[in-house]
């Protein structure tokens, strides 16, 4: 009979007891707030038609496909009281480069997106935006065109769906505007 390695079994059971934990703790949050609920649900890859949809853009009038239909929306819904920082920038949301509404759509149906960094804790260390707690903000890489890297492009959400861009790598951020 082979020996089974208990480190293994310890993993899983730490992994089983963090997601229980995370599924808990996210039901918990949108029963307090439904504001702050998020989905859990990832399509499995991305697909050229996926990019096509969310980077297509149809003219007021135009009759709509059943593709772009489908397209899920990149407009946030703020909680309530959440209101855009003094003497902050604003950016409509139409204005950005076609990466950034890419980006956008991807954080609207929650992925899958093109980089591990994507969806991290952003830590604010600039303190350019709002000081929140730990955990409030994350960041997701805007594709920069030519850049061998990520680029300095990223949108940070906030936790009450807030969106902000910054093309130069934090050193300055917009408020995005459906």
């Amino acid at each position: 009979m082979r020996k089974r390695n208990p480190i293994v079994f310890i993993f899983v059971g730490v992994a089983v007891l963090l997601g229980l934990v995370l599924v808990l703790g996210n039901a918990r949050r949108a029963q307090q707030d439904p504001a702050l609920a998020t989905t859990t649900s990832r399509p499995a890859t991305i697909t050229p038609s996926t990019l096509r949809a969310a980077t297509s853009t149809t003219k007021p009038g135009t009759p709509t496909s059943a593709a772009t239909a489908a397209r899920p929306t990149t407009t946030a819904t703020l909680a309530p009281g959440v209101t855009v920082p003094k003497g902050m920038r604003s950016v409509r949301e139409s204005a950005l480069p076609p990466e950034a509404r890419t980006t956008l759509a991807l954080i609207a149906s929650d992925g899958p997106f093109p980089h591990d960094q994507d969806g991290v804790v952003f830590q604010n260390r600039e303190k350019l935006l709002p000081t929140k707690a730990n955990g409030y903000y994350h960041e997701y890489t805007v594709e920069t065109p030519g850049s061998a890297d990520r680029g300095a492009r990223r949108v940070i959400t906030g936790a009450a769906g807030e969106r902000y861009y910054t093309d130069d790598h934090y050193g300055s951020f917009r408020w995005v505007v459906p």
